[in-house]
């Protein structure tokens, strides 16, 4: 009886590592996708700024709105990102 108690105990730790090896994998390709992304839209948005630069303008000036209201209603959002508590 105690063998197989040891058995179903080395076969939960087995899952155990399997899960987080996954998980470790599951957020590399997340962070692949957010840095894809990321280039993706930003060389659209330099395509779009070089072939129709009052678009550009705006999007630009859009973003830049976005990102002062975001700073504005959420004062604690840098200090966050930093790991320190605001």
């Amino acid at each position: 009886m105690e063998r197989i108690l040891l058995w179903l105990d080395d076969l939960d730790d087995l899952f155990g590592v399997v899960a987080l090896l996954s998980e470790r994998i599951l957020r590399s390709i997340a962070k692949l996708l957010r840095v894809v992304a990321l280039l993706s839209v930003a060389g659209c948005g330099i395509f779009a700024a070089l072939t129709e630069p009052p678009l550009g303008l705006a999007v630009a000036i859009l973003l830049f709105v976005f990102l002062l209201y975001r700073s504005a209603t959420q004062p604690g959002f840098a200090a966050r990102r930093r790991g320190v508590a605001a």
